[in-house]
Order: structure tokens, then C-alpha cells, then sequence
């Protein structure tokens, strides 16, 4: 039997799609193996986002050809994308496909088993404009299971390259998604993380159907517990969906917003499609909606010309708008984007500083956000065991990371939790019992 090893550089997306490329070989009856061993075959999946997403996948590329030059060497994902030339002269390198046409992958194989002839097979991703299907029933090392429901970004973003890996905003069919929503509640998912390359934008590219529509479908799953968006834009957040989510019994009391900057000027020169007092009001609507909903958000940091009273306008919009955590990211150019060509770059001790004092801001409003559910009841599904025997961590529908003890035979499972000492990055948790499944409304009591 032929083996296959993974290595996933990148993005929950990537993840999503190394566990759908897994699917393909499995049904060629490969068994799967640990990239650290000896296997027949190793498929890379790259990043791009960064120069040091490059920079990260080519040593990853390397120490796979190193190890095993024998082995079929595969490489994938946005750098495989936007840079198939560059991999290529990597001796050693055997296949690329960027991220189309992955399930022309196991083909490619055999053709380069029998031509011992490297193969290109990335194709232009701009003239796209079909979701590639690709299905993942269940993952091999989670508990939370994503389900990717769109592909591609319009935007264009001046610090962004991501529309060149990933090409035009590309929607799954509604149909495909209900269905694989339903086959991942059968293989035991309490939670579903709804992911895309440009997630909030589900459905642009339809007809008579968009994410409302798409979460009041989701909304009749049965057995399907919890609903998370990883990433909507403020313009994604209509007073439609805002509804859904208010009337939702499934969507969960957090939402990630991306910001990047809380300055109307450096919005502009990043191309952003928003000002901050539509984003401010657009926030202010949800939270009147959802009460305790936690909203997260990732900010650029020393983005080219970014004054320090730009800096200021973001720190004190933070601030005002009390978001629960940040992602907070110090601006790097990233070649072959117009914002790596602007003139005022920022000093990256400058940039250092700023990082710093968002990260300070950042935590002390997650603190205060988890202060607010101190002797609260959460319901909280374990993912993993904690930092000794008999401890759990796993995450409550607002985000907020909880450790409490539990038999191992939990994880996956719905719990409730009180929280008696709010922390952060983690709570300090009790038991008090376990739900059973929605579609069985009897709670069994296990107290600890």
C-alpha cells in the first residue's frame, strides 16, 4: 500500500483543504503517514500571504526532498499559486498545482511514475469562476470542524495577494453545503466553523441567495449545535443578517471583524471598502442585537505613511468600541503588491512600539470582556486535554478558552461550565453537567 504525508503551511482554509486532498488519496487506498516519517509520496500545501509565508514553504519543500529524495515530491496552496516557476527550479520538486485542480493531484502521480518528468500543472486562477468541490467529511485532529463555503476575494486590497492566489469570489452551492454541514453533525460535530477565503461574501455571486439565507438554512440542520463565521467583513454585516443572527439558536455569541486600521485616511490607501462610521454604526446594531457578544478583529500596524495621530485614531476607535481581542499584525510589504511600492514606509521600531501597546490594549480588553462572565454559566466544548491528568480546555460559543476538570471521554461533548475565576488567555472552570443532543431535550447530570 502506497503511503502519503501532509504538511499545511497557512490558514484554516488550508487546513480545510489538505484534509479534502487527504479524502482523494484515501479513496485511492493510501494510508496516511507522519511527515516526519518515510512516505511515498509528500504533498506540501504553501502559503503566500506573507514573504515569509514564501520563505517558510521553500525550507518545508527543501527538508522534504532532503529527507526522502526518493519519495513523489507534491507542492500545493497559494505560493504553489502565484509562484510555480520559483518552485519548480527547486531540484527535487516533482508536481504543482496551486489551488485549482486538486483532484487532478493522484493523476499526476501516475504520470510522473511512469515519465519521471517534473509536471506543472498550475493553470491560470484569474479565469475562474466555479467553486472547486471539495469534500471533508471529518478531520483527523479536531474537534471543531470547518466548512469551507466560498472561494476568492474581489476586493483587492492594497497590502493584499491573496486575490491572485485565490482568484475571483467564487460561492459554493448552497445544496453541497447543507449536505456536507449534515454528513460532519453525522461523523459527531457539535460545531461548525463556516470558513472562506473571503467568508462573508457567500453569495455575491448568486442568484436570489446570500449568507442570511445561507445561515437560516444551516439554522434546520439537526443535530448541529453551534454555527461559528471565522471572518465577515462590517459590510457584510446587513441589517439582514444582523436579523438572523439575533433570531439564531445556533450562531454563536462571537463574530472575528476584520478592521486593520480605525483611520479613515489609511483605510484609503489600503483600498478598504468602508469607513469607521459605517463600521461603527454596523457595529453598535449588533451589539443592540446580540447582548455579551464578543467581536474580535485584526489590525495592521505601521501601514506606509500611517502618522502617529493615524495610529492614535485606531487605538482610541479600539477602545471605544471595546472588542474582546486583536490579531494585531505589524504591516511587511509583500512583493508584487501596490502598498510594498509606497513611499513613507514605516521604521520597524516605530512599527515594534505600536504592535506592543495594541497587544497591551488588546489583552486588558480580553480580560475585561471575560471579567463580565465571572461566576457565569457557559456551555463549552472541550477540545483537548489540559496542562495535567484530568484537565480539559476547550472554547464557550463567545470565544472565551476555558480549563476545567473532566474525564477525557467529554471532548466534543456540550458542557456546562461556571466560570469562577475569569482570566485571560484562560478561564478557570467547574463542570456542572453535560447536554445531551438537541435532538434529545433530557440533560444528564454529572457533578463534579
Amino acid at each position: 500500500m502506497s503511503t502519503v504525508a501532509f504538511h499545511t503551511l497557512g490558514c484554516k482554509v488550508n487546513h480545510y483543504e489538505t484534509e479534502a486532498i487527504w479524502q482523494l488519496f484515501k479513496e485511492s487506498s493510501y494510508d496516511r503517514v507522519d511527515f516526519e516519517q518515510n512516505a511515498d509520496v509528500f504533498v506540501i500545501n504553501t502559503c503566500t500571504v506573507t514573504n515569509t509565508g514564501d520563505k517558510k514553504s521553500r525550507q518545508i519543500i527543501r527538508r522534504a526532498i532532503r529527507k526522502n529524495p526518493d519519495a513523489v515530491i507534491c507542492v500545493t496552496g497559494c505560493y504553489a499559486q502565484t509562484s510555480s516557476a520559483e518552485i519548480m527550479e527547486i531540484p527535487g520538486v516533482d508536481i504543482v498545482v496551486g489551488t485549482q485542480d486538486r483532484h487532478k493531484l493522484l493523476t499526476y502521480i501516475e504520470q510522473f511514475n511512469k515519465e519521471r518528468q517534473p509536471i506543472n500543472g498550475v493553470s491560470n486562477i484569474m479565469k475562474n469562476r466555479t467553486y472547486e468541490e471539495l469534500d471533508v467529511p471529518y478531520f483527523t485532529d479536531r474537534t471543531r470542524a470547518s466548512l469551507k463555503i466560498q472561494e476568492g476575494c474581489n476586493n483587492f486590497c492594497t497590502f493584499c495577494i491573496i486575490p491572485w492566489a485565490r482568484g475571483l469570489m467564487r460561492s459554493r452551492d448552497p445544496e453541497k453545503v447543507i449536505e456536507q454541514a449534515t454528513q460532519l453533525v453525522n461523523s459527531g460535530y457539535k460545531e461548525i466553523v463556516l470558513t472562506g477565503i473571503h467568508t462573508g461574501g457567500y453569495g455575491q455571486d448568486l442568484k436570489n441567495y446570500n449568507l442570511a439565507q445561507l445561515l437560516r438554512d444551516l439554522e434546520s440542520v439537526d443535530g448541529l449545535e453551534r454555527i461559528r463565521i471565522s471572518s465577515i467583513e462590517a459590510s457584510q454585516l446587513t441589517d439582514e443578517v444582523i436579523e438572523v443572527l439575533k433570531q439564531s439558536q445556533k450562531v454563536v455569541r462571537h463574530l472575528h471583524v476584520p478592521l486593520q486600521s480605525g483611520s479613515d485616511t489609511v483605510l484609503k490607501r489600503m483600498r478598504r471598502k468602508y469607513s469607521m462610521s459605517h463600521f461603527s454604526e454596523r457595529l453598535q446594531k449588533l451589539h443592540a442585537a446580540l447582548p455579551g457578544l464578543a467581536v474580535t478583529s485584526d489590525v495592521i500596524v505601521g501601514f506606509p505613511g500611517e502618522t502617529e495621530a493615524e495610529f492614535q485614531e485606531t487605538y482610541d476607535f479600539i477602545v471605544q468600541h471595546q472588542f474582546s481581542e486583536l490579531h494585531v499584525f505589524p504591516y511587511s510589504p509583500r512583493i508584487g503588491t501596490p502598498a510594498a511600492r509606497m513611499d513613507d514606509q514605516i521604521d520597524e521600531n516605530i512599527k515594534n512600539k505600536r504592535v506592543h501597546k495594541l497587544i497591551e490594549l488588546s489583552n486588558q480588553l480580553a480580560k475585561t470582556y471575560a471579567s463580565r462572565f465571572e461566576n457565569s454559566v457557559l456551555e463549552v466544548i472541550p477540545e483537548e486535554k489540559g496542562s495535567r491528568d484530568g484537565v480539559l480546555v476547550g472554547y464557550a460559543d463567545n470565544y472565551m478558552k476555558v480549563e476545567f476538570e473532566g474525564h477525557e471521554s467529554l471532548i466534543g461533548e456540550i458542557c456546562k461550565v461556571k466560570v469562577k475565576k475569569s482570566g485571560y488567555p484562560l478561564n478557570k472552570g467547574a463542570l456542572i453537567r453535560t447536554v445531551q443532543h438537541a435532538s434529545n431535550d433530557t440533560e444528564q447530570k454529572v457533578l463534579v
